[in-house]
């Protein structure tokens, strides 16, 4: 493996993480235009795969990055992309929650808490949309996906049930032969 390439893992998540404001999953659609359209680490099933690996495995959504790093250069990546997805972020984020604590009663303190907050549902949306439209090829997937959106924001019923019903269409449609709309 290429320290050329470990140098560009770095650097990737490095600047990614500068930007990741609600987390490592609102970050997936850049993260998903670096490896996948930029760099062409891999291509949009892998990325779709690895994130749905990342996202059902118990710990953090940060996995992802693990998961591509392993992917694209073994376990240097995985250490090199997960240290440079973490520590500038982390960084950045003490040295943030010291000034809002030091300046939280000032104007523009509550102005920035209150303007995050909207760009951080923003941004989870946008993986959301990056990630149906990498896995959904065929009629069933859409449907599945469709589904369960309208499920979510129409209930507060826990997703999980969802994502049972999900799984269970795909795998009667496997069994009953309609592999036309896997």
């Amino acid at each position: 493996m290429s320290p050329g390439l470990l140098a560009e893992l770095a650097k990737t998540f490095a600047l990614i993480s500068i930007i990741a404001v609600g987390g490592a999953t609102a970050t997936v659609p850049e993260i998903h235009r670096q490896v996948v359209e930029t760099l062409h680490w891999m291509d949009d099933s892998t990325f779709a795969n690895l994130l749905a690996v990342s996202q059902i495995a118990p710990g953090p959504n940060v996995m992802i990055v693990g998961m591509i790093g392993w992917q694209v250069a073994g376990g240097a990546g995985l250490t090199v992309a997960m240290l440079a997805m973490l520590a500038p972020s982390c960084v950045l984020a003490f040295a943030a929650g010291r000034t809002m604590r030091r300046f939280s009663k000032q104007r523009v303190a509550v102005a920035a808490r209150q303007a995050l907050a909207p760009v951080a549902v923003g941004l989870i949306l946008a993986s959301g949309f990056v990630v149906a439209h990498a896995a959904d090829r065929t009629a069933l997937t859409i449907g599945i996906t469709a589904g369960m959106t309208i499920f979510i924001v129409l209930t507060r019923a826990n997703p999980f049930f969802g994502i049972l019903a999900g799984a269970a269409l795909g795998i009667l449609a496997g069994r009953t032969g309609l592999f036309c709309l896997i």
